[in-house]
């Protein structure tokens, strides 16, 4: 009897500590959206890849309920992401100035 009581209090308070990673999840969508938008599919493809990879992880993380992996992989997507954007619109600036 205790032990089941324990037990129920042990599982309902790890559901509790847990969060959902919605903004983390938020700022990686925008971010992988923006890098797209600056053709860095195109002139950062490597860094777009990693993004693109990361985001779609956390995404299948954050489906199971693996918040926190889901959180780590939306960081990561987003970091890259905002490289790859960068180094895209950077790109495109040389080019511009080449011309």
């Amino acid at each position: 009897m205790r032990f089941t009581l324990l037990l129920c209090i042990f599982i309902s308070a790890c559901g509790l500590t847990t969060t959902r990673p919605k903004i983390e999840m938020s700022y990686a969508q925008a971010a992988f959206m923006a890098a797209k938008e600056s053709g860095a599919d195109v002139h950062a493809s490597t860094l777009y890849r990693k993004a693109e990879d990361y985001y779609l992880k956390a995404k299948s993380a954050y489906r199971r309920k693996y918040f926190n992996k889901a959180k780590e992989y939306a960081l990561l997507s987003k970091k890259y992401s905002e490289q790859a954007e960068y180094s895209a619109v950077r790109k495109k600036a040389i080019e511009g100035n080449a011309e």
